[in-house]
């Protein structure tokens, strides 16, 4: 196990354009000689008028444009986006949407130079996870604070064919810039915010509800993440709510949440996205509820691997100074659950007229996809995540 904070390496060449009015400025940030694919998902990005503001912005570039990414980007759809890049000649894309859009387009960038079937850039059984060496330069217009992949190099595409929901990045997968409009978030809503909320804050808990490895910055960096999240979630999800500031925060929150500061030199533990991506692929639940689902029961069923560092939360958090450790332990747990629940998700699978039947099916996605052996300290078996999917079936 990892004693003290480990030797790391920190990069991230992202330019970040933060502020009210700044699409402005994408014809500075895009080289004039550069054919332009513009990749976006369903309609909003047209009906609210994003898309006119930047076909205008770029008006003397040539530009195409490619839409329909969904909410949980498809390999089918992405290699259609490929296929075009490759066809046309496109030399320079831009996302504008969440993170689904920006992790397709990052797929887009690196399939259209992957040398082979792109496919390979993944593995856990589906593909022959071969290096991505080289991707198209892109940047990112965000619509949706949740993911932080306006800031990382990191994403991830569903195979609808093989009901799988996989990662995958590279060093060559960062965008050139991110603009980052809080603005755009006002057309936001309810249901998007609050999943925005809940993504954010399970980055972070993933990335810190390990064991203490005397990393004090990247601790209270966290810690301070997670405390923010607490006090504006509730007025976030107030779609009509455009207050500048609030969103700002809540946006700014959301790409610090994995744009790779808070990771360096300490443990980490992917469970939850592990076990959450095959609720997703199975039963086409929303990502952010299915995190919902399983943080809660996770952190019950691992209570004990991770007393340490859920005491230290229950504290510095959620603020919880009376009682026992054990008792501040469960309350915060209890506070976690209640959290997700303000913000209109469900945290039990009864929630979503789920029940017994999901368990058997879910192990078996875990252990077709190689997921047998997750968490920080690689003990999370298939048996345990068998007991997290059951704790999270209905209340106690």
């Amino acid at each position: 196990m990892q004693t003290g904070i480990a030797n790391f390496d920190y990069y991230n060449p992202t330019r970040i354009v933060f502020g009210k009015n700044r699409l402005n400025e994408l014809a500075e940030l895009i080289p004039k000689d550069k054919k332009v694919l513009l990749l976006y998902g369903g309609g909003s990005v047209k009906k609210f008028g994003t898309l006119d503001k930047i076909k205008q912005v770029l008006k003397d570039y040539t530009v195409g444009e490619f839409g329909g990414i969904e909410a949980n980007p498809t390999y089918e759809t992405l290699m259609k986006a490929v296929q075009l890049v490759r066809s046309e000649g496109y030399d320079f894309l831009l996302a504008i949407g969440g993170g689904s859009v920006i992790d397709g387009t990052k797929f887009v960038a690196a399939g259209a130079l992957f040398d082979g079937d792109p496919i390979d850039m993944f593995g856990q059984g589906v593909g022959a996870h071969r290096p991505i060496e080289r991707a198209l330069p892109f940047g990112t217009v965000l619509t949706l604070p949740a993911t932080g992949s306006e800031m990382n190099s990191g994403g991830v595409v569903t195979f609808v064919s093989k009901k799988a929901k996989l990662g995958f990045g590279s060093a060559y997968t960062f965008p050139v810039f991110s603009i980052l409009d809080p603005e755009l978030t006002y057309t936001l809503p309810k249901r998007q915010l609050a999943n925005g909320v809940i993504d954010a804050f399970v980055h972070v808990m993933e990335q810190y509800m390990t064991y203490p490895v005397g990393a004090l910055v990247q601790d209270r960096y966290a810690e301070g993440l997670l405390a923010t999240l607490i006090e504006i979630g509730p007025k976030v999800i107030d779609e009509t709510n455009h207050d500048y500031n609030l969103r700002a925060n809540f946006m700014w929150a959301a790409t610090n949440a994995l744009n790779g500061s808070i990771n360096r030199g300490v443990p980490g533990d992917w469970a939850s996205h592990s076990l959450g991506h095959e609720i997703t692929a199975l039963y086409g639940i929303d990502h952010g509820r299915t995190l919902a689902i399983v943080l809660p029961a996770l952190l019950e069923v691992r209570k004990e691997q991770k007393f340490d560092k859920l005491l230290q939360y229950a504290e510095r958090v959620w603020g919880i100074q009376e009682g026992s450790a054990d008792e501040k332990v469960e309350f915060a747990i209890k506070k976690t659950g209640q959290f997700f629940e303000s913000l209109g998700a469900g945290t039990h699978f009864s929630d979503y007229d789920l029940g017994e039947e999901v368990v058997d099916v879910l192990v078996d996605q875990l252990e077709k996809h190689q997921l047998t052996a997750i968490s920080e300290r690689g003990d999370q078996t298939l048996a345990v995540s068998r007991q997290i999917y059951q704790k999270a079936l209905r209340p106690d």
